[in-house]
């Protein structure tokens, strides 16, 4: 896991890109109609999660589309699930840290 993945969910904008995306792929005009913030910003956060690997983008016409790239969620939760596991071996010290 990058910082640029942690980054980008830390705000609430992006953070409401994802739940759209998470059902449906959608045109960045689509977007940025659930905002009350102007295009140019909507887009910077559509870049923001594109760096980050979390989005994807394809242009369709003159239409770009964002897809919620599912593999860097999968790849976020084994890293979490790994993170807050129970991995410890007794004694209370995680293996890793000896």
């Amino acid at each position: 896991m990058n910082d640029d993945f942690f980054q980008a969910l830390s705000n609430p904008y992006r953070q409401k890109i994802i739940r759209l995306l998470k059902w449906k792929s959608m045109s960045a005009g689509e977007i940025v109609e659930q905002f009350d913030i102007a295009q140019p910003t909507v887009s910077r956060h559509l870049d923001v999660l594109k760096k980050a690997r979390i989005v994807t983008s394809e242009r369709r016409g003159n239409q770009i589309f964002y897809t919620l790239n599912l593999s860097t969620a999968q790849e976020m939760m084994l890293f979490l699930s790994e993170l807050f596991g129970r991995e410890e071996e007794k004694g209370g010290v995680p293996v890793e840290c000896k």
